[in-house]
């Protein structure tokens, strides 16, 4: 399946026997699933036709003409851009047909169990452990920044099942049910005055080995390609010109020409082309997801989306005088999603400062952007063969 031509045919038939306007919207997203175009670059059977990657855009376009439902991927972002590919790259048959299907569609929420409080930066230092008993691991341990978790119903998840190895080796990759006992969620208050971060906290929480995803001590392999896809799906958004913060602090430059200034022009022209540059290479960047897997190339993307949308929501604030100073509400709320453009610019200037930590902090990709793009020496690492067990915390 190959021919822009055979998809527009296929997903008209697909509007016929499902018209958008008469199916309800979780039924018209799972015949979208079953008919391969969810995602048309995934297998046959599992929301996809083998098609390149190329052609989702012809799909995409035909439904939106006819109005048809979306999956409301910002609800579900963490399942799509980050579970979904892992499942598919490391998941047996099994759990690729158990799990797929309600994520694309929205039945079932994600969250990720990576993060711990003594492991941020240093992810691969986790101490939650998964200790094995019989079938089941018994996973205990804390986690932290843990987005929808309060909505989620599955969690990815790495712990560490071989405490005598090497920190990067002892590591196990799971798929944990956020609905099992032993599973805590506590909301975890953002500057912003919502929670819509959390901890979470692992007591005795039993996981089938049949859900663990890869190889016993390979999860930090499987892992990578979690976090790869992570900050291609944070930095790699496709959205318009003067799409995203840009948006706003243009809008209200054009709208309220009593606030402009000679400084304030410079500094708004320099980070509008920035934007657009940023929007452009991001663009190039899906183009070369095409012929295969994310790279370290994604982590550029995202160092330039959280230095830019801080800049322009600083700029924002500024531009705005007084009124920039205003919040409109400090009400504690664990929302579904991060609306950035919805709110007001105190919303984007607080809530931007977590876009340096989030998906890998900024000094984390800083170094895998030298290393591993530039090739430039890698810094001097004296814990890689010391086990885990012996490290100093």
């Amino acid at each position: 399946m190959t021919d822009a031509a055979e998809l527009r045919t296929r997903t008209r038939e697909l509007l016929v026997a499902h018209p958008p306007a008469t199916t309800e919207p979780l039924d018209f997203l799972r015949a979208r699933f079953d008919a391969g175009l969810a995602w048309v670059h995934y297998p046959v059977g599992l929301g996809g036709l083998d098609a390149p990657r190329s052609l989702q855009p012809v799909v995409d376009a035909e439904l939106a003409a006819a109005g048809a439902p979306d999956n409301d991927p910002r609800r579900i972002g963490i399942g799509l851009g980050m579970a979904a590919p892992t499942v598919l790259t490391y998941g047996t048959e099994e759990q690729k047909r158990r799990f797929l299907r309600p994520l694309w569609v929205g039945e079932e929420v994600w969250c990720q169990l990576f993060s711990e409080p003594g492991a941020g930066s240093d992810l691969a230092a986790l101490g939650t452990r998964a200790v094995r008993d019989g079938d089941d691991w018994v996973v205990d341990g804390q986690k932290v920044w843990t987005s929808s978790a309060h909505l989620a119903r599955w969690a990815i998840l790495i712990a560490r099942t071989d405490p005598a190895l090497p920190k990067h080796q002892g590591i196990s990759y799971f798929i944990c049910d956020m609905s099992d006992p032993g599973v805590e969620v506590r909301p975890l208050r953002q500057i912003t005055g919502e929670a819509e971060f959390n901890e979470v906290f692992l007591t005795g929480v039993r996981i089938p080995d049949a859900h663990r995803l890869g190889e016993i001590g390979a999860g930090w392999k499987v892992a990578q390609t979690t976090l790869m896809n992570e900050r291609v799906s944070i930095g790699g958004m496709r959205i318009p010109r003067e799409g995203g913060m840009i948006g706003p602090v243009a809008r209200t430059w054009r709208e309220r020409p009593e606030l402009r200034t000679r400084d304030l022009h410079e500094r708004l022209l320099t980070l509008w082309v920035e934007a657009e540059v940023a929007r452009l290479t991001g663009e190039r960047l899906r183009q070369q997801l095409v012929a295969g897997q994310p790279g370290p190339e994604g982590s550029g993307m995202k160092l330039a989306f959280a230095r830019l949308n801080q800049e322009i929501s600083g700029l924002e604030v500024e531009l705005l005088g007084s009124d920039g100073l205003l919040y409109s509400d400090w009400t504690m709320r664990r929302p579904e999603l991060v609306d950035f453009t919805g709110r007001d610019a105190g919303y984007r200037y607080l809530r931007s400062k977590g876009n340096s930590i989030e998906g890998g902090t900024s000094e984390v990709l800083l170094n895998i952007v030298a290393e591993r793009v530039l090739g430039l020496p890698a810094e001097p690492r004296n814990d890689k063969d010391v086990a885990w067990k012996d490290l100093t915390r």
